[in-house]
């Protein structure tokens, strides 16, 4: 655990407990990470993927690789501060997300990726969904995956090297359950679904449908 990182994500308020979300995955939790209320604080921004770098210094790579919106950002500030380590340039490029799901490549960035060396990096991983979509569009876009680093592993137990196929880093771990929504404790206890942070609004419009 990197305490500076873990007081950094609480100082932004980027982490918040105690309530009911719903994340990409569609599963139910009461914890979440907002890289949100992050990226606003540059400082702060800068700090956290500094230390991120630092973290990840002994990598030999070409490409730090993020998905797009946020984690692009962060990505970018990563590539920025391993260039300086390292004293190369490392390039930063950004997966885009597809109607159909998966992740793709475009921009021209797919030639950045094919044959290079890459380090994918992420916010939070709460299910792995999110993170097994990077890895399998840096595959199939023929890169070298070095590693996977993110600020925060929500399911250490759950989400490891051994089960994502690449080596895994995590500056934080702040483990918390996350649920299906037909199994959902919070949802049985009537505890109302967070509409502002994360998919609970589109949770709500699915189910009024249904």
């Amino acid at each position: 655990m990197n305490q500076e990182a873990l007081e950094i994500l609480q100082k932004t308020k980027a982490v918040i407990e105690n309530d009911h979300f719903v994340g990409t995955s569609g599963q139910h939790m009461s914890v979440y990470v907002n890289k949100d209320y992050l990226l606003p604080h540059t400082t702060e921004t800068a700090r956290i993927t500094q230390i991120m770098a630092e973290a990840n210094r002994d990598l030999d790579v070409d490409v730090v690789a993020a998905p797009v919106v946020g984690g692009a950002i962060l990505g970018n500030w990563v590539a920025y501060h391993l260039s300086k380590l390292q004293g190369k340039e490392i390039l930063s490029a950004y997966a885009d997300k597809t109607d159909e799901g998966p992740l793709v490549f475009k921009r021209g960035y797919d030639t950045l990726i094919k044959d290079k060396k890459i380090l994918i990096i992420d916010d939070t991983i709460a299910t792995g969904l999110s993170v097994n979509k990077m890895i399998d569009v840096v595959k199939q876009f023929g890169g070298n995956i070095q590693r996977l680093a993110v600020f925060v592993n929500r399911v250490p137990k759950e989400v490891t090297s051994q089960t994502l196929g690449v080596p895994l880093m995590a500056l934080c771990e702040i483990p918390a359950e996350t649920y299906d929504a037909d199994k959902c404790p919070l949802c049985a206890k009537g505890i109302p679904v967070n509409t502002k942070i994360g998919h609970g609004k589109k949770f709500l419009e699915e189910q009024k449908k249904n």
